[in-house]
């Protein structure tokens, strides 16, 4: 309970075969998967209960080849085309081939879809898409019903062990003989005190990074915790520049933090995007008008926005029309901002949305740590490249969930002696809030739809401040004020990787736009791979196209 003093106490040693951290789809789906095949699953998440994540919120479906006329084939091609030269073709494949053996198997398993007079699922379009393939359940609460599905099967399942309120601190890495190998996390739980769970595997599935920025789409828990996790380990971190911004967020007035999404099926509907005086601007910035890839549509409502304009979202054709019925997370959303669709356009602007960048793994979720593992948005495989095709991001979570469970079980660990660390001190508690709101709007004004070198090097300069600044607060002694503690300084490090990335590429590519460097430049054509010890050295790249990767 928040408001409770513990003392710093010993830590307590637990044992398990997996420990999964974070409740969204990636995490929920793996951790069912390794307790069906037997393993013993500790999961631990910093959230009050289950689900948790960007999961919960997501709106727009999951993008799957199931319909008449399309193909596997058809959904790579577009989330290549999407990736601005960036996404691994072979990824791309086993993503759309093993997506639609995966969501099939959880429709099959009981999971709600929304489906026509036929009893087949009905699909809808998205930008980017050549295809009507995005599968909805709930109309736009797809994935509220994804992971209300899951985590009521994880309850349900023996063996697997549930750790709500429980802040994960450091991956604990052991040296080998053979090289290092992460045996375990150190976590702060709540009414409990510091814990440190024991496993051969660690499953990262810890979600992205969007609270790193003011305006976002995601929310509270998206802190980027599991990629600074892997980075203090030493992991490989790979594409840290691309943050897509998603381009139509309720533009609503308001502290640092989240805002209600308004999916973008809606263009996919008929939606049309204006300016102030009516004008549907988008047709003439893409031939796709609104369903031009999500960075294209991000900056050119952006550039509006950075004027002082004010650009809508007009839904009255589709409320007219009747369609509101299919959108009711959205009419919630309008309802709750005192708007209403039917009968004026409602604000939007772009908000941090979806990290491109993540732990680099293989095609399996391994990653340069043996014994450490990724999916869903924590991960880079390279499948989403400069810019994430719309929904593909749900469905990345379920199949590379059961990709790391396969994988995992085919690779069993014995356990090893682990050295139990002392309890450390957090510095946090409510100062942390504060240093953590200068930062986001750091990050928003420096490194956001359009950076420039001069800014990202201020942003670097400003950001060694305040992590010298946060190490001078005062330690916490509450579960409260440890998680404000330890994701204050999980966004800071991630916020200075996220910059060095970004100064690094002297180039506009997919969702990263350098003012300076506006043009795309094939020598760029590669992926930064940054460590910890990087941000003060120079990066390692690697060729966009020389993976060979195989379902």
């Amino acid at each position: 309970m928040d408001g409770a003093s513990y003392p710093v106490s010993p830590v307590q040693v637990v044992h398990s075969d997996v420990v999964v951290v974070g409740s969204g789809t990636a995490g929920m789906a793996a951790a069912l998967a390794l307790a069906q095949a037997g393993r013993k699953i500790r999961l631990l998440t910093k959230t009050d209960d289950l689900p948790g994540g960007s999961s919960l919120w997501a709106q727009g479906g999951v993008a799957v080849a199931l319909g008449a006329g399309d193909s596997a084939a058809d959904h790579a091609a577009d989330t290549v085309a999407a990736g601005a030269g960036l996404t691994d073709p072979g990824m791309a494949r086993l993503l759309a081939e093993a997506g639609i053996v995966e969501m099939s198997a959880l429709l099959e398993a009981g999971l709600p879809a929304d489906r026509g007079a036929d009893g087949k699922p009905l699909l809808g379009r998205e930008a980017a898409h050549g295809r009507h393939r995005i599968l909805h359940a709930g109309g736009d609460a797809t994935g509220r019903t994804l992971v209300t599905f899951l985590a009521d099967r994880v309850r349900a399942t023996p063996g697997i062990s549930i750790h709500t309120r429980a802040a994960a601190a450091d991956l604990v890495v052991r040296e080998t003989g053979r090289g290092r190998r992460a045996q375990g996390v150190l976590a702060y739980e709540d009414g409990v005190g510091w814990v440190l769970h024991v496993a051969p595997h660690v499953v990262l599935a810890t979600g992205g990074t969007g609270q790193l920025w003011a305006v976002t789409t995601n929310p509270p828990e998206a802190t980027g915790d599991g990629l600074a996790l892997a980075a203090r380990a030493g992991a490989h971190l790979a594409d840290l520049e691309f943050v897509q911004f998603h381009p139509t967020a309720l533009a609503v007035a308001g502290p640092p933090g989240r805002r209600p999404l308004l999916t973008e099926a809606l263009r996919g509907a008929g939606a049309k995007v204006l300016d102030a005086g009516g004008h549907a601007f988008m047709a003439d910035e893409h031939p796709d008008a609104e369903l031009a890839p999500r960075d294209v549509v991000a900056r050119a409502i952006g550039r509006r926005v950075a004027r002082g304009e004010k650009v809508f979202l007009d839904l009255r054709p589709l409320w007219a029309a009747g369609k509101s019925e299919k959108f009711p997370t959205v009419a919630g959303i309008c309802a709750e901002a005192g708007l209403d669709p039917a009968a004026a356009p409602v604000p939007v602007a772009p908000a941090a949305h979806y990290h491109m960048g993540g732990v680099l793994t293989d095609a399996d979720g391994r990653t340069s740590i043996p014994g450490l593992w990724a999916a869903g948005e924590v991960a880079c495989t390279h499948v989403h490249g400069a810019n994430r095709l719309a929904s593909n991001s749900l469905l990345e979570a379920v199949v590379f969930a059961g990709r790391v469970a396969a994988a995992l079980m085919a690779e069993p660990a014995a356990p090893q002696p682990v050295a139990v660390p002392d309890a450390p001190l957090v510095p946090g508690g409510t100062a942390a809030a504060n240093l953590a709101a200068e930062a986001q709007l750091l990050m928003a004004e420096k490194v956001g739809l359009v950076r420039d070198g001069l800014g990202l090097a201020e942003a670097a300069e400003r950001l060694q401040g305040l992590t010298l600044a946060a190490e001078r607060l005062v330690p916490a002694r509450d579960y409260a004020g440890i998680r404000a503690g330890l994701e204050l300084r999980n966004r800071l490090l991630l916020s200075r990787l996220v910059v060095e990335a970004a100064k690094r590429r002297e180039e506009s590519r997919g969702a990263h736009t350098r003012a300076d460097h506006p043009e795309t430049r094939d020598a760029w054509r590669h992926h930064q791979i940054l460590t910890y010890s990087d941000l003060g050295r120079v990066a390692e790249v690697e060729p966009a196209t020389t993976r060979e990767t195989r379902p």
